[in-house]
């Protein structure tokens, strides 16, 4: 009998030795994990997945070198299990760009690199970026975008079901015109200006005294040639492809306003990717915005020289002649101020 108590207990010992060895293995309750230790729920690709690209401007521009730049470093850091195709010239929206920003909130494409002017189409508060003068320089912005100015644009980006994995740049707007050069003020009055299809530039221009046209960008080029319009205004990367400089004796350089390019991501899309494949995204487009930006700022100075060596005549205003068109355009701060809100306005303007 003793020897019958003696093996139950000892199996009780044994039993009792493994319950709290199993105890000791068991993972820590959720509310002790730290915040780096949860993934977004997505999961790592297991078969390749090919992703589609959007790029608004054509074949050879900066913007197409960024994107490739882009689908190689996540191809390469992916192991070759994500695969993105790049499409210039609007491809995947027939041309349409602000069919593309749609395409892109709905998932019908996964990437796209499209200007904060396009998005503004579908929220005034993204062309906080474009307002009149309010950058002095390439460093001003690069610090706004980089810091609470570009976190702002990214909250925006997500209510638009979008992820802004970089900031690229189209760059400062310049001005071209045929009939006379525009050194002041009183040059610009009434003369017929093409814009892009933007409320706030039209407020803009007629702040300034012109005359501004919207009007298809295919049209732009035949119409100065015909003497239709007298001028319009665009970065240097797209008046070179257009060739304006061809049908334009003047361009005044006066960095009115500048023009972002956001590499977003469809949300849905992103979120289906784990943690380790999402920080791949954002790497590599920060790489990619880099070298995009950088090739555009000296492929400027490039084609300044062109304009010239075809004849144009380039024109840079002083911060002096610029000062004039500053005062000039601050009704458009008090008009765009109540929709765009002043917090948001005033992390660009750094205060």
């Amino acid at each position: 009998m003793k020897r019958i108590v003696s093996i139950i207990l000892l199996i009780c010992l044994i039993m009792s030795l493994g319950l709290t060895a199993c105890s000791k293995n068991e993972p820590a309750p959720a509310g002790n994990e730290e915040p780096g230790d949860q993934t977004a729920g997505g999961e790592k690709p297991k078969e390749k997945v090919t992703l589609n690209m959007s790029v608004t401007s054509a074949s050879g521009s900066t913007w197409e070198k960024g994107a490739l730049k882009f689908a190689e470093l996540v191809n390469e850091r992916t192991g070759g299990m994500v695969e993105i195709k790049v499409y210039p010239n609007e491809q995947l929206s027939g041309g349409n760009q602000g069919k593309g920003i749609e395409m892109l909130m709905s998932g019908a494409t996964d990437l796209t690199y499209h200007s904060n002017i396009i998005y503004s189409i579908m929220d005034e508060r993204f062309g906080v970026i474009s307002l009149p003068f309010l950058f002095s320089s390439v460093d001003d912005i690069d610090q706004a975008l980089a810091g609470e100015g570009g976190k702002a644009i990214n909250e925006l980006l997500l209510e638009k079901n979008v992820v802004g994995l970089g900031f690229g740049e189209n760059g400062f707007r310049q001005l071209t015109t045929g009939k006379k050069p525009v050194r002041s003020l009183e040059d610009i009055q009434n003369m017929k200006i093409r814009i892009p299809g933007m409320k706030m530039y039209t407020s803009l221009f007629k702040a300034l005294g012109a005359d501004p046209l919207t009007m298809n960008f295919a049209e732009v080029f035949t119409a100065l040639q015909q003497g239709t319009i007298d001028g319009h205004e665009n970065p240097l990367d797209t008046i070179y492809a257009a060739k304006i400089h061809e049908v334009q004796k003047y361009i005044t350089l006066w960095d009115y306003s500048y023009d972002a390019i956001i590499l977003g991501m469809n949300k849905d899309k992103f979120e289906s990717f784990d943690a380790e494949t999402q920080q791949i995204f954002r790497d590599a487009a920060k790489e990619a915005c880099e070298y995009q930006i950088k090739i555009n700022r000296e492929l400027g100075e490039e084609q300044l020289q062109i304009f010239q060596d075809a004849g144009m005549e380039v024109i840079t205003l002083t911060e002096e002649q610029k000062q004039p068109f500053r005062e000039a355009v601050q009704v458009v701060y008090e008009e765009y101020e109540p929709i765009m809100g002043k917090e948001l306005i005033d992390l660009f303007r750094g205060k």
